[in-house]
């Protein structure tokens, strides 16, 4: 809509900014907004302001300035977007999924010597590698931004330039904490560290100073819980970025395929999946990484689930349509560039039901299509937008065989 040479935002593109009719990007918009030729901004109804007062330095958060209406439906956008894209069209598309404020139970944080014996730990500043100090965060779990800070005084002690990158995870046991790039040296720094450790109970940590990250404080072997069941979790492990965004992406799989009779789990990691389907139904839980294969066998063996875990390369070794004969479902939750050589083989394979689930519609719609040649129709999406004010997306999908 154009008015007195007022254009109107009407979608949030895949950077983040605002998009007029005419193809028009202007940043820091929200829909609904009206921009003036000379690049004036007139409020729309689901443009707000800004909960953090860090947004627009930190680089951690891109649109604060949308209300959960406009974050919902870019975040249905994108997918219905990419769908249509490759001639899919939903049968149903559920209602958005948005997780809540201070939810985020993993992220990487920068630190570095701030100078004046203060250290800076925090997100980079937008396009830049500008560490922006995390004073406030409308993003981190409680005891993420805790750990955070705690970690800054502990940084500030310390004598010497340094520039290190910090990961965070809240499991089972409190958070999960890995270094790279800090020199831990002689006895003094040692117990140093140890102190800091036993004083913020961490669950875990680990440092890695270039050849790879070695256990430093484990007082007791640490779990993540994936459908009630405490898996072992190994450092580095992917886990959902949220419990709720999680919450949402399982509910949804054991909801299409919780009547099955048996299921193949692939690109399974530690089980996130596998263990949310109600545990009399076999599955095949197949993934590439081994210390997550051995966390989720022993876990199904602790817990008597009928659980196969294999160590297989579903890129370069997927199932063929004769092993996957035995199974009446399937999910599948591959990295951002998609599983177009399993897909392929699900596609010739017949397999009545396949949830797929995705960090990225495009590759996403891509596999789809080959589904959809093969005679599968797409019967249902669900938006779930797990990473607030950013324009990363996730969805759950069910295909199935026609027929079905």
């Amino acid at each position: 809509m154009s008015v007195s040479g007022l254009e109107e935002i009407i979608r949030i593109a895949a950077k983040g900014d605002g998009v007029t009719a005419s193809g028009r990007h202007v940043p820091g918009t929200a829909p609904g907004d009206l921009v003036a030729a000379d690049g004036t901004i007139t409020r729309g109804p689901h443009h707000i302001d800004p909960p953090c007062r860090l947004f627009g330095q930190c680089g951690g958060c891109e649109l604060q300035q949308v209300d959960d209406t406009g974050l919902a439906d870019m975040v249905k956008g994108r997918v219905v977007h990419a769908a249509r894209a490759q001639g899919m069209e939903p049968a149903r598309v559920a209602p958005t999924h948005l997780s809540p404020p201070r939810s985020r139970r993993r992220a990487s944080l920068r630190a570095v010597n701030g100078g004046g014996g203060r250290a800076l730990i925090g997100f980079h500043a937008a396009g830049s590698h500008r560490v922006v100090d995390l004073r406030e965060c409308h993003v981190l779990a409680p005891d993420l931004f805790t750990i955070s800070g705690r970690l800054r005084n502990y940084l500030s002690k310390r004598k010497g330039k340094f520039s290190a990158e910090i990961d965070l995870t809240l499991i089972d046991q409190g958070v999960d904490c890995t270094i790279r790039n800090l020199p831990v040296e002689g006895l003094e720094q040692t117990e140093d560290l140890l102190d800091f450790c036993r004083d913020t109970a961490l669950a875990r940590l680990s440092l890695d100073q270039g050849f790879g990250a070695e256990t430093f404080w484990e007082p007791e072997p640490v779990t993540v819980t994936l459908g009630g069941v405490a898996v072992p979790f190994p450092q580095g492990a992917f886990l959902q970025a949220t419990q709720d965004g999680e919450d949402a992406l399982t509910g949804a799989v054991r909801g299409w395929l919780g009547d099955c009779r048996a299921v193949a789990d692939l690109f399974a990691g530690l089980g996130t999946f596998t263990f949310a389907l109600p545990p009399h139904i076999p599955v095949l839980a197949a993934e590439a990484a081994r210390d997550a294969v051995l966390a989720c066998k022993a876990a199904a063996s602790r817990h008597r689930r009928p659980v196969e875990a294999v160590h297989r390369d579903l890129f370069r070794n997927p199932l063929q349509p004769a092993e996957l004969a035995r199974f009446d479902g399937v999910v599948l939750d591959p990295p951002r560039a998609g599983a177009r050589s399993q897909v392929e083989q699900l596609a010739a394979s017949g397999v009545a039901k396949i949830a797929y689930v995705s960090c990225n519609p495009v590759s996403w719609s891509r596999d789809g299509a080959l589904l959809a040649a093969a005679g599968y129709r797409l019967a249902e999406v669900r938006p779930v937008g797990q990473f607030r004010w950013s324009t990363h997306v996730e969805l759950a999908s069910l295909f199935l065989k026609d027929g079905e």
